[in-house]
């Protein structure tokens, strides 16, 4: 599927969507944020991933400030059209916790 077509094909109807964000070397969980349209679009023209904030509504590009940066290589598409799958070359910590990884808290069972 091509870029254009992907932006048409996202079921943006409920409002965001979950963009799930693996590295795409050894296939790791990162992190999961959301996305509209927009921040949809500038992802695929910048190749970096771009979020909305539910928490400060407003766009956020990942790494801008820390300098940790997501690189994307590959979005893909769930079944239902929406959720995504975005596999990244990861620039040091993906959480804001300076961990590489948002899930680094295990629960026992």
């Amino acid at each position: 599927m091509k870029a254009i077509e992907l932006l048409e094909t996202v079921d943006f109807s409920k409002g965001l969507v979950p963009a799930i964000i693996v590295d795409a070397e050894n296939k790791e969980v990162l992190m999961l944020a959301y996305m509209n349209k927009e921040s949809l679009k500038k992802t695929i023209n910048t190749k970096t991933t771009w979020f909305w904030s539910r928490s400060r509504n407003e766009y956020w590009n990942k790494g801008a400030t820390s300098g940790h940066v997501q690189n994307v290589l590959d979005i893909k598409l769930d079944c239902d059209n929406d959720t995504l799958l975005i596999e990244v070359e990861q620039v040091g910590a993906a959480c804001h916790t300076g961990s590489r990884s948002c899930f680094f808290k295990n629960v026992e069972f």
